[in-house]
């Protein structure tokens, strides 16, 4: 499984419409854009990775009440075992009326068998 997989799912059990880099279906109120950060192998036993770890960015966008939002999707991440590496107000988009919110996570992931 990837990060990206697990988080599609994740979003898609609580409703929440996603995208992988940029939005491309019809906008609704709420939407999350997905965008890869980095893939790196920062743990190591004997010179060679043990796990890979993976981090995306989560860009949040909401016409209604971003707490709300934010906390929900903060709850199910905390329950599925990401880390949680940052937390940002963007900004409120005067053009479109959306409030834009970035959460950063990372996973780790096993390395198989080289």
């Amino acid at each position: 499984m990837t990060i990206l997989a697990e988080l599609n799912t994740l979003l898609s059990n609580m409703s929440i419409q996603t995208e992988t880099g940029k939005l491309n279906d019809k906008v609704t109120d709420e939407y999350v854009v997905l965008v890869p950060i980095s893939d790196n192998f920062s743990l190591f036993c004997d010179d060679k990775p043990e796990y890979e770890t993976s981090e995306v960015m989560l860009s949040i966008f909401t016409k209604g009440n971003y707490m709300q939002l934010k906390k929900k999707i903060v709850k199910g991440l905390l329950q599925n075992n990401f880390t949680i590496t940052d937390k940002r107000y963007v900004e409120f988009e005067n053009d479109t009326g959306y409030h834009h919110y970035n959460i950063d996570v990372a996973k780790y992931y096993e390395m198989e068998e080289i």
